[in-house]
């Protein structure tokens, strides 16, 4: 019986043969049992993003940055350290560039030109030509300089109303400030303790302020944006008829930076096309293009205190020009 079984051993291992169990080949008249289905290989790309460029291979997150030597290089999103590398600026320090280049302009047009040039026209003032046509052009250059005041203003008027958590206070304190500041400015100017043929810039960015809420209530309400703007011309027509610093168009262009505040690039396009005709103006953008977006630092005091230097160096330089060419 051990016999047989090794003679059954060696039979059996000359007949069976060793296949690979793949390459095998059903034998005839059998059937390999069929084998599971293999499930789909997966996509070669996520779900796509906000901002993902259709046809693309892969859809990276929405602010991830690129590996160097990767194939994809998604640009940088809004808010990035890309994009603020140059914004530096916060809101005191546009305010205290407003602050200087106007100044620098109302010396140049109540002291030189009101002054010392006229001062010469009108014999008042016992100077040379040459020393007249000096300070004329003096006179020529500081004014180009405070041509970049205004845009400036108007520009922060926008963004205080959006910031703001009380427009009517807001526009409360324009107004009290442009009322202090009407004696003021009639006396530089007019030589006149009161003077209704011109009316001092808050006027000005009070009626835009003005305008630009009454564009924003409008909004909000069933009434639309149509209604809006049409309450927001009548500030616009008011300003002309008040004879306002800039009169209508400085009303005007304050609801133009309103109405393009979404979208940082068509604001400053027409903003230097508005103000074109001041030939120096259009720099006003540069600074505020490098706005951050911040108040900045600095006490509650601050605030009021751009508000006051207006009437006080108006007075200040009536002052002088009283003493030494009037």
């Amino acid at each position: 019986m051990e016999t047989m079984r090794q003679e059954d051993r060696e039979r059996l291992m000359e007949t069976e043969t060793y296949t690979d169990p793949e390459a095998a080949e059903p034998a005839p008249g059998t059937y390999p049992e069929p084998e599971p289905a293999a499930e789909p290989a997966p996509e070669s790309y996520s779900e796509p993003g906000p901002g993902a460029e259709p046809g693309s291979e892969v859809y990276p997150e929405p602010g991830t940055e690129g590996e160097p030597g990767s194939e994809i290089y998604p640009g940088p999103a809004a808010g990035t350290p890309a994009r603020r590398r140059y914004q530096i600026l916060s809101g005191n320090a546009l305010k205290m560039i407003a602050l200087i280049t106007m100044i620098i302009d109302h010396i140049g047009a109540v002291i030189l030109e009101l002054g010392i040039v006229d001062g010469y026209n009108t014999g008042r003032l016992h100077i040379s030509y040459e020393a007249a046509l000096f300070w004329w052009y003096a006179d020529s250059l500081v004014r180009a300089v405070g041509r970049i005041a205004f845009p400036i203003y108007c520009f922060l008027i926008t963004e205080g109303f959006t910031h703001t958590h009380n427009a009517k206070k807001y526009a409360l304190r324009l107004g009290v400030f442009a009322l202090l500041s009407e004696i003021p400015f009639d006396l530089a100017f007019y030589h006149s303790w009161f003077y209704t043929g011109h009316q001092n810039v808050f006027f000005t960015l009070l009626l835009g302020l003005l305008a630009i809420m009454s564009i924003d209530y409008f909004e909000k309400r069933s009434s639309g944006r149509w209604t809006g703007l049409a309450a927001a011309f009548c500030f616009v027509m008011l300003g002309d008829a008040l004879r306002t610093d800039y009169g209508a168009f400085g009303v005007f262009f304050i609801v133009a930076l309103y109405a393009f505040r979404g979208c940082g690039w068509l604001r400053t396009l027409t903003g230097c096309l508005l103000v074109a005709w001041e030939t120096p103006a259009p720099l006003a953008f540069i600074p505020i293009q490098m706005y951050n977006g911040k108040k900045g630092k600095g006490k509650q005091g601050l605030k009021f205190f751009f508000y006051a230097v207006y009437p006080l160096h108006l007075l200040l330089l009536y002052g002088i020009c009283t003493a030494f060419f009037w």
